[in-house]
């Protein structure tokens, strides 16, 4: 067992990239809202280091309401192939404004005018009032910068668990879990 599970997350990471994987940075998102009913939902990873996993989103989504009342998450990546599943658990902290800012200067123009146009889970009379939106934005943003919306962000998953899940035949997978202590990280296998 290794001593870091952020190390082999990054290596798997890497790996299922090298896989050709559509969207090997997709993670499903686990939340709690206001009342207590769990919610999950597909986000794309951004960043991950020894500070945590961030994800971007319109900060008047559901899944915003859900971490500004419960600011804790679950994150799953599922890469097949390569046969590996990687479960987080922790707090939730936003991320800096400069990282918001520098993040969404790298978004293409397009991305940028969609997170201006977007108001995100909220109720459409047609699909044309989403296009409308955008033409109204593009003239407002013609093409050059494009500053980052006030209702645009992200978030920081911080992990006190990491498991990490290897796919092997008949079903004996391998299975880490890691907890994060004042000391570092301490590996349990467990059972598949």
């Amino acid at each position: 067992m290794e001593s870091d599970p952020l190390a082999v997350f990054s290596r798997w990471w890497d790996d299922a990239r090298a896989a050709g994987l559509q969207e090997p940075s997709a993670t499903a998102l686990a939340t709690v809202d206001a009342a207590g009913r769990p919610a999950v939902r597909m986000v794309l990873l951004k960043h991950a280091d020894a500070d945590g996993f961030v994800f971007y989103t319109n900060l008047k989504s559901d899944k915003a309401a859900d971490l500004r009342a419960h600011p804790v998450a679950s994150l799953c990546f599922y890469w097949n192939p390569p046969g590996r599943q990687v479960r987080v658990t922790g707090a939730v902290v936003a991320v800096t404004d400069a990282e918001a800012d520098a993040y969404f200067a790298s978004r293409p123009y397009q991305s940028r005018i969609g997170a201006w146009a977007s108001q995100q889970s909220q109720p459409l009379t047609e699909f044309a009032e989403l296009e409308r939106a955008v033409a109204a934005t593009m003239l407002r943003f013609p093409l050059g910068h494009v500053p980052r919306p006030p209702h645009w962000s992200g978030f920081r998953v911080v992990p006190d668990t990491i498991e990490l899940w290897t796919e092997k035949p008949y079903r004996l997978h391998e299975r880490i879990r890691y907890t994060r202590t004042p000391q570092g990280w301490s590996a349990q296998p467990l059972f598949p």
